[in-house]
C-alpha cells in the first residue's frame, strides 16, 4: 500500500505569551502533547485558505491578520502508526475579541469529535508536555525573538 505525506495548515493564535492549542493523546507512548488548531489542505486549495477554513469549521471563528511563519516536515509515529506531514504554519488573530477572554474554546473536528482548545504559555512546553509538530516550538521561539 502506497502512502503519502499529509499536507496541513495550522494557526498559531497568541494571547500574550500563550498560544491556543488542543490536547493530543498518544495512548501507545503514554504521552499527552499539544497542537494548534488547523487541518488538512484540500487538493487545489491554497494553504492560507485552508487554515482560514479550518478555524471557521472547527471553532466557528474568523481568522484575521493571517501571515506565514514557516513550513515544517514531520515524520513520526502516533498511536503506533507511521505518519508523515508537511505543515504550513500561520499566525493570525481572532476577529471576535471575546474569544480571548475564554480559558477554553470548544469546537468540533471534521469527523464530528469534540475539540477543546485552551491557552498555554510557550514556557510550559517541553519533554513532558510536547508541542506538535516537532520543530514548532523552535519556530515560535525564533519568531518571538525576531531571528
Amino acid at each position: 500500500m502506497r502512502r503519502w505525506a499529509r499536507p496541513l495548515a495550522l494557526a498559531v493564535i497568541r494571547r500574550g505569551d500563550a498560544i491556543l492549542v488542543f490536547e493530543v493523546v498518544d495512548e501507545v507512548k503514554g504521552v499527552t502533547g499539544y497542537r494548534p488548531p488547523g487541518g488538512t489542505i484540500e487538493f487545489g486549495e491554497r494553504s492560507e485558505d485552508a487554515v482560514i477554513r479550518e478555524i471557521r469549521e472547527e471553532l466557528s471563528a474568523e481568522l484575521t491578520d493571517v501571515r506565514p511563519l514557516g513550513t515544517l516536515e514531520n515524520i513520526f509515529r502516533f498511536r503506533g502508526e507511521a505518519s508523515h506531514e508537511i505543515i504550513v504554519v500561520y499566525q493570525g488573530g481572532l476577529a471576535d475579541a471575546t474569544f480571548y477572554d475564554r480559558e477554553t474554546i470548544d469546537g468540533v473536528e471534521a469527523n464530528g469529535e469534540p475539540l477543546s482548545c485552551s491557552w498555554r504559555r510557550l514556557a510550559d512546553f517541553g519533554p513532558r508536555a510536547p508541542l506538535y509538530p516537532d520543530g514548532l516550538l523552535e519556530l515560535l521561539t525564533q519568531d518571538a525573538s525576531g531571528r
